[in-house]
């Protein structure tokens, strides 16, 4: 019988929610006890690769000696190859200063996305190219087209996923799985719109995708991107490691220099097993403002179960290991500022980036899952067992060797269901459960769980009863929205963050569900304390959130918000249209980070689906649609 969070937390007092305010004994109130310790020499960590081998080679003696044994007599069979590190998951395989439109969690801390602002034009990144679309001075035209690598490059086996701009630089994420690591190429946008491409870079990694998470940040002219590494003790290790090269046509494995010295590599005292799995956790950091792009990287050793979560000073990167049924984890601190990290012991696991909050007061927020095994690839849509809620002083992280205390756990209700959805929003954490990525449920009973996580009343847990499923938690201002279907119906419920909490208002429209996963499918524009616009892509009642792989949202619905009370605007909609599959695509055919967005900028409307742009007027009871534009390949030219 597994170990869950409950044993754990019965241990000790479950009212008490987080350390003495007294733990903090330095001049800086979140410093750290002490730090972790990194290998203090490149012969050190070659020592500890040399145990692992020893140890791989004793192994397969062993195994040789087994089947001789056991083939006396019989026609001896050959020997298997050694096992080789783990496979990245093909994708192909699963079902001046700019405006932020994609910042969701905190302010100054942007997150990759499929569009941005740069000025006075759109900046789209679909299919394998970039677009730019003129917005300035009232207009709505396409300017350029780009493919999103260089023309040197071979994008056979490579997914251009996310965006970042910083200045006049933008920079495109990616991962190809004929390179084996993350790709970074680096374009020039004019003041005009128009585009150059500059350079690629490959930063050597195994696949970071995440069906909720985002591999890369950016926070100021810093652009950040988390990578895991999982290093194998039959294979070379070192090959595997944090490293960088500017790509060229015949480009070598021997291009590649390190990035992530063994005085930069970290480790707690947890045993590590490599052969039960072991990750090279590594957050790089990459100062766009300068013109040719270097990459500095911290990494941390530990479990290969990760959620990585960025604060505007600090990467959290959780780490999960299963034994027995049980989860064995330990959370790490990797400071901006390129000090050293820090870390604690811990219990259960994070679902994605949105189960983490670092508040105004120093103190680390989590909620966690007993049987969570981290957001990679689609482990956030699949989770079960106990629910906690962590709350724990940055100050009270140290060198590893301590744990979480069982009184810093509060354990919370129970959401019926695997795919858990969470956000903080004011003083309240709140969470339930839906269908995800799948197929809307018949849901006629539901619940969404208020948690008074800060301020007065901490660990007050209120549940609030819902007719539809939890599958999106968003912030209206102060106040949420929580998101669900009926399993054939679109809900859209309001809910008044006071004391105690309460629902407003819900807003139904028929046979609708909601036709993006993405956070950054939801959009919210503020027009006061307590009013506001917002938008969500929506399809047809009956089809899943795995739709938006491949076809743009059937309409964007727009609502308006007037003191939690909702109101549909009405709708923007996509012209059915081939383009699609006449545009040429040679790389990331599958809009794995979706394809539909509602936009609020600069006091105008749009909805983005697809190749399709189009732009509505919103009056006190209506939105109208003024104009559209295609902006798809087959009309733009693109250039090589």
């Amino acid at each position: 019988m597994y170990r869950t969070l409950v044993v754990y937390l019965t241990t000790a007092m479950l009212t008490a929610l987080c350390l003495p305010a007294a733990m903090a004994t330095t001049a800086n109130p979140t410093a750290p006890r002490k730090t972790l310790s990194a290998f203090a020499n490149e012969q050190e960590l070659a020592s500890l690769f040399k145990r692992w081998a020893d140890e791989a080679q004793r192994r397969r003696d062993e195994q040789q000696r087994a089947r001789a044994d056991k083939s006396v007599g019989q026609f001896a069979q050959p020997s298997p190859a050694p096992a080789a590190a783990p496979a990245a998951v093909a994708k192909e395989a699963a079902t001046g200063k700019n405006e932020s439109v994609t910042n969701v969690q905190h302010a100054g801390v942007d997150e990759g996305g499929i569009v941005k602002v740069h000025g006075d034009h759109l900046v789209i990144l679909r299919r394998g190219r970039l677009f730019t679309i003129r917005i300035g001075a009232q207009d709505l035209r396409p300017v350029a087209a780009i493919e999103a690598f260089g023309s040197d490059v071979d994008p056979r086996g490579a997914w251009y996923d996310e965006m970042l701009v910083s200045g006049n630089t933008i920079v495109v994420i990616g991962y190809s799985y004929a390179r084996g690591g993350t790709e970074v190429g680096v374009f020039d946008i004019s003041r005009d719109g128009q585009l150059a491409y500059r350079a690629t870079y490959h930063l050597r990694s195994n696949d970071y995708y995440s069906s909720r998470n985002y591999a890369s940040r950016l926070v100021g002219s810093k652009l950040i991107v988390y990578s895991p590494h999982v290093l194998s003790p039959w294979g070379d290790p070192w090959a595997a490691f944090p490293a960088m090269r500017r790509w060229r046509p015949g480009a070598l494995p021997a291009d590649f220099r390190r990035i992530a010295p063994a005085t930069r590599i970290y480790r707690s005292d947890e045993p590590l097993d490599p052969f039960a799995g072991v990750a090279l956790h590594s957050v790089s950091i990459c100062d766009l403002a300068r013109p040719e792009m270097d990459c500095q990287s911290t990494a941390v050793l530990g479990p290969p179960g990760r959620v990585f979560y960025v604060s505007p000073d600090s990467v959290f990167v959780w780490t999960t290991a299963q034994r027995g049924g049980a989860s064995a984890s330990s959370v790490f601190r990797i400071p901006l500022d390129g000090s050293a990290p820090s870390a604690l012991k811990t219990a259960g696991s994070p679902i994605d980036q949105f189960s983490f909050h670092e508040d105004d007061g120093g103190v680390l927020n989590v909620l966690l899952r007993a049987n969570g095994r981290g957001d990679g690839m689609w482990a956030g849509e699949v989770n079960a067992g106990d629910l906690a809620l962590l709350r724990i002083p940055l100050a009270s992280f140290s060198d590893g060797r301590d744990s979480a205390p069982a009184h810093a756990y509060r354990r919370l209700p129970r959401a019926s269901g695997y795919v858990l959805q969470s956000r903080y929003i004011g003083p309240y954490l709140l969470y339930g459960a839906g269908t995800g990525w799948h197929s809307p449920q018949t849901t006629t009973q539901s619940q969404v769980y208020a948690v008074r996580y800060a301020q007065g009343e901490q660990g007050k847990v209120y549940e609030l009863p819902l007719p539809h499923s939890v599958d999106r938690v968003e912030a209206l201002g102060s106040n949420a929205l929580v998101v669900g279907s009926d399993g054939r119906n679109l809900h859209l419920s309001s809910v008044r963050l006071t004391s105690p909490p309460v629902t407003v208002d819900r807003y139904t429209r028929k046979d609708a569900a909601q036709g993006e996963t993405r956070s950054h499918g939801f959009f919210y524009r503020s027009e006061g304390e307590f009013d506001g616009l917002l938008g969500l892509p929506i399809v047809g009642g009956d089809e899943s959130g795995a739709r938006q792989l491949r076809t743009p949202s059937a309409a964007l619905l727009f609502l308006r918000n007037h003191a939690l009370s909702l109101s549909e605007l009405g709708t923007l909609s996509a012209q059915p249209s081939a383009s699609d599959q006449s545009d040429g695509c040679r790389a990331s055919c599958v809009d794995w980070y979706g394809n539909s967005r509602p936009l609020f900028v600069r006091g105008r409307v749009f909805a983005l689906m697809g190749y399709e742009i189009v732009e509505g007027k919103v009056d006190a009871r209506r939105i109208v649609e003024t104009r559209r534009v295609n902006f798809a390949p087959a009309v733009l030219q693109v250039t090589r």
